[in-house]
């Protein structure tokens, strides 16, 4: 990936909606040229996918749990089972295996309390757990997608 990538990529990754002329203007390239470099870095994996971003107040998901996860158990079938069981839960946004004293970092979106509670049992039910730490976010400081990429000379 060269300089020219790596701004076209901070530009999607800031609003992927843009027409192709507009990225390839800003870019200082044709349109051709540019959407086969577009094309390319999706053929490659570097764009996973192109989505719309959500505030998560205005679909009545506003509340964001981060719920840490101790298991006794680091077989191979435990694990099979604990992934087949959190992708099934909409609620869950992304899940971190851990390095340390927790396992597993899940962030969680709800609508409330009541909607959290449900999920907690769900997710208890599903695997066996040593412990479950819930921590409630009061506020969202700063929340982005976009990858600080380097692009200096």
């Amino acid at each position: 990936m060269d300089r020219t990538d790596l701004k076209i990529l901070a530009i999607l990754q800031e609003d992927s909606s843009l027409p192709v002329a507009e990225v390839a203007s800003r870019v200082n390239l044709s349109q051709t040229p540019c959407w086969r470099r577009i094309q390319k870095l999706e053929a490659q994996g570097v764009i996973a996918r192109r989505v719309a971003i959500l505030d998560p107040d205005s679909v009545g998901l506003g509340l964001s749990v981060f719920v840490e996860i101790e298991t006794g158990d680091h077989s191979g079938d435990w694990l099979a089972r604990f992934a087949e069981s959190v992708q099934a839960m909409p609620e869950v946004m992304e899940v971190y295996r851990m390095a340390g004293d927790v396992d597993y970092l899940l962030r969680v979106a709800v609508g409330s309390m009541a909607e959290y509670d449900d999920f907690y049992r769900r997710l208890i039910a599903g695997v066996p757990l040593k412990n479950v730490t819930s921590r409630f976010a009061m506020e969202r400081v700063k929340s982005t997608t976009a990858y600080p990429l380097r692009l200096e000379a």
